[in-house]
């Protein structure tokens, strides 16, 4: 993937959730050494993807993430939820 096709697709996400690439950028790298399948470290992550996009995230949205997550039922490559 070129730097352009990366620029891109955080361009993408900042104009459909206003959140910046650095933030973006340092969420992912909390990410990579959290163990997710601690649901703990999931209801977490949740929290803080949920205020750097601005939203409340309802206790019925957060067990579905939660489910889905344990589930492995989220993408592993970010192109196919763009």
């Amino acid at each position: 993937m070129s730097r352009d096709d990366k620029d891109s697709i955080f361009e993408k996400v900042e104009s459909k959730t206003n959140v910046k690439k650095d933030d973006i950028v340092k969420l992912a790298k909390s990410v990579s050494s959290k163990d997710l399948s601690d649901e703990r470290n999931i209801r977490k992550l949740i929290k803080e993807v949920a205020k750097l996009a601005g939203k409340d995230v309802s206790k019925e949205k957060e067990e579905k993430i939660i489910n889905a997550i344990k589930k492995d039922k989220i993408p592993k490559d970010l192109k196919n939820v763009m």
